[in-house]
């Protein structure tokens, strides 16, 4: 996981191609890609229940290209106030929601339209009135300071190219004695300057 980027890097390139692979993911989550996708490999692999994953709406589970499971780091406690960084077709969101239960607030946010139709769509057909989904992006999260208990993210940070500027944001939104549960892909060696600069790498 790159903590800075190289001088030159081109950020707005990443997110255009960022976006297009995971519009793509959404339009066709049966498409060729070169990563995992759906219910039953995060099951398989990645630790979740698949029972409870095939009670979801398949709209929010088909596409799901997390890389670990979030849950398995501590439980959500019912009321909980929980925030998703990148929550694509809103599965994790969907459950967070239940752990949270009623009483709990879940905002998902995404920069991918199709990615938060089929969110907006898993959450309605649940009837999860608490659980919402928000366009924007994670440096400048919609949700105001201090009022966060949990931040959840699986295989998102990875692809942030400030992530300085990303864990300011969560300083400022998570309440004082809330915590951060992410899943995601960290390489345990230093890359060299063209492994940094190659937006396939960023992107794969």
């Amino acid at each position: 996981m790159a903590i800075a980027c190289p001088v030159g890097f081109d950020v707005s390139r990443l997110r255009q191609e960022v976006h297009r692979t995971y519009a793509s993911v959404a339009r066709n989550p049966d498409g060729n890609f070169h990563f995992h996708r759906g219910p039953e490999y995060a099951a398989r692999l990645l630790g979740y229940d698949l029972a409870e994953l095939q009670s979801l709406p398949q709209i929010a589970t088909a596409p799901f290209a997390g890389v670990g499971n979030p849950f398995l780091m501590d439980d959500l406690p019912s009321g909980s106030a929980v925030v998703d960084l990148g929550s694509g077709a809103g599965m994790d969101c969907l459950l967070a929601g239940r752990r949270a239960g009623p009483d709990g607030a879940v905002t998902g946010v995404d920069m991918t339209d199709e990615m938060l139709e089929r969110a907006r769509a898993g959450a309605e057909e649940m009837g999860l009135n608490h659980v919402r989904f928000e366009k924007g992006d994670i440096h400048n999260l919609p949700v105001e300071s201090d009022s966060i208990d949990i931040v959840i993210s699986n295989g998102v940070i990875n692809l942030v190219p400030d992530k300085a500027k990303l864990f300011a944001e969560l300083y400022r939104v998570v309440k004082p004695g809330g915590r951060l549960q992410f899943a995601d892909i960290v390489v345990g060696v230093e890359l060299s300057e063209d492994a940094r600069n190659d937006i396939d790498l960023w992107t794969g």
